[in-house]
């Protein structure tokens, strides 16, 4: 076999890789991921209690559902308990968020 076509395919392997981790880091993670805003519904939200949370830590995670007006996939963020007791399901507003990661949710009031 051509020594080639295995250093090419050592090249492709090496580029999918390098790819792969930063797809990963700027999307799922949201290190250096674009600042985006989008008009969204609130579909729902919940809390979750952590086990295992020491004394005075944090005992609940909140979350909650958007779908955004525009169409496209329901997507879920975790947010702080003052985002939490202030939104309700229905609630429409503008979300700004860099990859997973909530930042900001302005109400629009009617």
């Amino acid at each position: 076999m051509p020594t080639w076509i295995i250093v090419v395919l050592c090249l492709l392997l090496l580029l999918s890789l390098f790819y792969f981790i930063y797809h990963y880091r700027r999307h799922i993670l949201g290190i250096d991921a674009p600042e985006k805003k989008v008009d969204v519904q609130i579909l729902d939200k919940q809390s979750n209690r952590i086990i295992g949370a020491q004394p005075g830590e944090e005992d609940e995670e909140y979350w909650f559902y958007v779908q955004p007006l525009a169409g496209g996939p329901k997507r879920e963020f975790m947010i702080g308990i003052h985002y939490y007791q202030a939104l309700n399901p229905g609630d429409i507003g503008t979300m700004t968020y860099r990859g997973q990661q909530f930042i900001h949710f302005a109400l629009q009031r009617q």
